[in-house]
């Protein structure tokens, strides 16, 4: 690993929950920014961290042994979306895949709770992103009870226990996926309920934000407390060493994107990606091709109608 990377993987493992059992979210103030005392100084680290994660998802994608699964989870506002948008800047598009899981459909209400998110996991070679994901079943359930009864579980399965049990379930699968070769990283992004109120009330100037704006945002801050007891509850009981939380302050856009990249740069790194070595007989396939294109006659019709059209 580089100086920089070293440098990166640092900052990351700050925010990164080692040992869950231990964790409590009041140890993370959502407005620090880890040293960093401004925006304007954290540009420079942010660029070159973008630039090296698209040279190591170049690598990943040619490799295509790993796969790389990103999952976002926040209170509204907290900035998952313009997180993403930012980080994933430099990401070839055709290795890279993003989906946002809304309220569940009658359909997947009809499945078991991580159907929906199963068949949108990343191929191998790819980097995909959960906006939201599976974790909402610990998260929005648990805060509205009323929601677990729509999903039409047996009556004997809906025991006081049924959290305890989804947080296993949720680290077998996140286990298996990581034996297989996927990589999981999950970010808390931890913004308080004074800046989340600032960025509402930007929604509601702002013509262009307009769009993002809802009453039932508003309605959730009503939970608040709920909410944070469930998060802690979550990451206190999922965050292992093959697939750890970064709990993220969220308060400064900008420190966010900083530690999320890092923490990225950090996994792939682990992976000691290199693009894949020609076999010599395929090294002579090749050259005889650069011989034969070499070889080739110019076609002085089709130069000389090109410079006629001009």
């Amino acid at each position: 690993m580089n100086k920089w990377l070293h440098r990166a993987a640092k900052l990351a493992e700050a925010f990164q929950v080692g040992d869950g059992k231990r964790f409590r979210l009041a140890s993370i103030d959502p407005r620090d920014t880890g040293g960093f005392d401004s925006k304007r100084k954290s540009q420079a680290h942010l660029a070159r961290a973008i630039r090296l994660l698209g040279e190591l998802q170049e690598k990943l994608y040619a490799q295509d042994r790993w796969a790389l699964l990103l999952i976002f989870q926040a209170m509204d506002a907290a900035g998952k979306d313009s997180t993403i948008k930012h980080v994933m800047s430099g990401v070839n598009p055709q290795g890279c895949q993003v989906y946002s899981f809304k309220a569940p459909s009658d359909e997947e209400l009809d499945h078991d709770f991580m159907w929906r998110t199963t068949y949108r996991l990343p191929e191998r070679g790819r980097i995909g992103i959960f906006n939201r994901s599976y974790y909402e079943e610990v998260l929005v359930v648990r805060v509205h009870p009323e929601i677990l009864a729509r999903e039409r579980l047996p009556a004997r399965l809906v025991t006081r226990d049924i959290w305890r049990e989804r947080y296993e379930d949720i680290n077998a699968f996140e286990r298996y996926l990581t034996r297989n070769g996927t990589i999981v990283r999950k970010f808390f992004l931890h913004v308080s309920p004074d800046e989340q109120r600032e960025r509402f009330l930007a929604r509601l100037d702002e013509p262009g934000k307009n769009w993002k704006f809802s009453l039932a945002d508003v309605r959730e801050r009503n939970h608040w407390a709920d909410y944070m007891d469930a998060y802690e509850a979550m990451i206190r009981h999922t965050s292992t060493a093959d697939a750890p939380w970064y709990v993220v302050p969220a308060d400064h856009k900008w420190f966010t994107r900083l530690v999320v990249v890092s923490a990225i740069l950090e996994a792939l790194a682990f992976l000691d990606l290199a693009f894949p070595t020609v076999e010599p007989d395929r090294l002579k396939e090749l050259e005889a091709a650069r011989v034969a294109l070499a070889n080739e006659a110019p076609d002085v019709s089709a130069a000389e109608r090109a410079r006629g059209s001009t």
